[in-house]
């Protein structure tokens, strides 16, 4: 009898969150400019539902709506008790990929201490939020950093990304020209075999469309720096889930 009573309520369950995809579905798609939108769950907020959506660029977006579609809410669900924010995290898992997958043989390689912690990262030499985020990386140790070359912000000095390569030290010359006060350009100059069209083509198709774009050891992606701090802890994260 229990049993038959716990079925039944699933059956209600589950009728009721379709009944509600095909309503959000049927409200919301035709004002998301040709958007397609690829799931509805409820979100961790009761009442409130998850709409997954990607843009014609690629870019996937979260957005939070009512039962009926009828109101929008875009914005992170942040909470105070644990101090988290839940739709970032939300994001990393979503935009995962495969950390293996990625042209490491293809990035600058910089190794401090025992290179324990992992990270990848599409940068961009002149761009502001990649010069800060360098300061915060210098104050992590045991780390290990791929740097995809990723020049976008001032494609006038490619040239200068393609002349790091040329370098006998790629990864000082990597800092002297991203992370010190004033860049450095390298010296070695830009005629050198180099991947920085690959990684172009390779950013697009990964949908990278700001920098810096981090990527974990897990394969979770972040747009954006971090404060040190906070960079160890989800590295370690990482690596714990990883293994």
């Amino acid at each position: 009898m229990i049993a038959r009573v716990i079925l039944v309520v699933l059956a209600m369950f589950t009728t009721s969150v379709w009944g509600n995809e095909a309503q959000i579905r049927k409200a919301l798609e035709p004002k998301l400019r040709g958007s397609k939108i690829e799931g509805v769950q409820p979100a961790p907020v009761q009442g409130l539902w998850e709409v997954r959506f990607r843009t014609p660029d690629g870019s996937q977006r979260l957005i939070y709506t009512d039962a009926a579609g009828a109101y929008v809410i875009q914005g992170s669900i942040y909470d105070v008790r644990t101090d988290r924010d839940l739709t970032e995290e939300r994001m990393r898992k979503l935009n995962a990929i495969k950390f293996e997958q990625l042209p490491l043989d293809l990035a600058v390689k910089i190794q401090r201490g025992n290179g324990k912690r992992v990270l990848a990262m599409f940068s961009d030499p002149y761009c502001p939020a990649c010069r800060q985020f360098e300061r915060a990386l210098a104050e992590v140790d045991d780390i290990t950093i791929y740097v995809f070359m990723y020049p976008v912000i001032r494609p006038e000095n490619t040239d200068h990304s393609k002349a790091v390569w040329c370098s006998a030290d790629r990864a000082k010359a990597w800092l002297e020209l991203a992370a010190a006060q004033r860049p450095k350009v390298p010296e070695a100059g830009a005629r050198c075999a180099n991947p920085i069209d690959k990684l172009l083509d390779t950013g697009r198709k990964l949908g990278v469309n700001s920098t810096p774009t981090l990527f974990l050891a897990n394969g979770e992606r972040l747009s954006g720096g971090l404060a040190a701090d906070d960079l160890k802890d989800l590295l370690d994260q990482a690596a714990t889930a990883r293994r």
